[in-house]
């Protein structure tokens, strides 16, 4: 599963089947975060994890990119 990595760009999504709020059927939401199933996860996750661990002192190999 993908941490939670945090999006630069705005995205809003419909409320999902079984968790409809009663008087609030037509509402969407903006998403803060990026979520499990979203084009965009993958990405972030990378992004979020590669700053850390540049944080922590460690380069990425020139022979290996993955």
């Amino acid at each position: 599963a993908f941490l939670h990595g945090n999006l630069h760009e705005e995205i809003y999504m419909d409320q999902p089947k079984g968790f409809v709020v009663k008087g609030k059927e037509e509402m969407i939401y903006k998403l803060k975060k990026s979520l499990y199933g979203l084009k965009l996860a993958p990405r972030k996750w990378y992004f979020k994890f590669h700053i850390f661990m540049q944080s922590q002192g460690f380069v990425r190999s020139d022979v290996d990119h993955c």
